[in-house]
C-alpha cells in the first residue's frame, strides 16, 4: 500500500510500516472510500501475519480491523486535538459492535496493538483524560492487543478465553515478548507457559516464578 492523500489510510500505513504517526491540524471524518480501502489493507497484512501462525481455519474479520483502525486513528488525532471533541469522544471512539472470536480479535490487533502508546502519551499530558479510562476499557475486553499493559483482568476465564490452540500459542508468545509478569503469574498462564517452557524455562525466562497452589 503506498500512501496516499487521506489522513486515515496514512496513519495506519506509516504505523505499521515505521511506527509513527502524522498528526492533522483538525479530525476528518473517515469515508466510505477509506473505509473500503482499509478493508482491502487490513486484508493485506492480516494475511501477511496469518503466514506465521499457520492456521488456515482463521480469516481477516474486516469489520473488526476497520473498526480498530479507527480506534487507533481517531485516538492519535485527539491526542492534540481536542477543541469542542469532548461530546464526541464516544462517538469518534466508539465500542465493537461485532461478534468478539478469534478472526474479531487477531484482526483488531492490527491496530490495537499501538493502542497502549497511544493511552501512555495521553496520561503524560493529563493523567484524569476521559479517553484513557475509555480507550482502557476497549483494551480489557481485546486485552491480547494490551499485554504488557497494566489491566485489570480480573473478569477473564481464561481457560475459556485461551480455548483455542491459535490463539493460545499467540497469546503465550506475546505474554513472553513483553514480559508481562502480571499475565505470567497468573495461575492458569502460567501453568501453561511452564508447560511450554519444560525444562528450558530458565532460557526462556529465568526471572518467572512458578506459580503452585502453596504460593498463589
Amino acid at each position: 500500500m503506498m500512501e496516499t492523500k487521506s489522513p486515515f489510510l496514512d496513519t495506519l500505513f506509516l504505523l505499521r510500516k515505521n511506527e509513527c504517526i502524522t498528526l492533522f491540524s483538525a479530525v476528518k471524518e473517515i469515508s466510505q472510500t477509506e473505509e473500503s480501502e482499509a478493508e482491502h489493507y487490513f486484508e493485506a497484512e492480516f494475511e501477511k501475519e496469518r503466514l506465521e501462525f499457520l492456521s488456515g481455519q482463521l480469516s481477516c474479520n474486516k469489520q473488526a480491523a476497520v473498526w480498530a483502525g479507527k480506534v487507533l486513528y481517531y485516538s492519535a488525532q485527539l491526542y492534540l486535538i481536542r477543541e469542542n471533541t469532548a461530546k464526541d469522544l464516544k462517538t469518534l471512539v466508539s465500542g465493537f459492535r461485532g461478534i468478539r472470536d478469534v478472526s474479531s480479535i487477531l484482526s483488531a490487533d492490527l491496530s490495537l496493538r499501538f493502542l497502549p502508546q497511544i493511552i501512555m502519551a495521553l496520561n503524560t499530558v493529563d493523567p484524569e483524560d476521559p479517553l484513557i479510562t475509555h480507550l482502557e476499557d476497549i483494551l480489557k475486553t481485546f486485552h491480547y492487543s494490551g499485554i504488557g499493559y497494566d489491566l485489570d483482568l480480573s473478569h477473564v476465564n481464561w481457560e475459556e478465553e485461551l480455548k483455542n490452540k491459535t490463539y493460545r500459542k499467540l497469546y503465550l508468545e506475546r505474554v513472553v515478548e513483553k514480559r508481562d509478569y502480571k499475565l505470567a503469574e497468573i495461575p492458569y498462564i502460567n501453568k501453561l507457559l511452564n508447560a511450554e517452557f519444560g525444562i528450558h524455562k530458565d532460557v526462556f525466562w529465568r526471572e518467572l516464578n512458578i506459580i503452585t497452589e502453596e504460593n498463589q
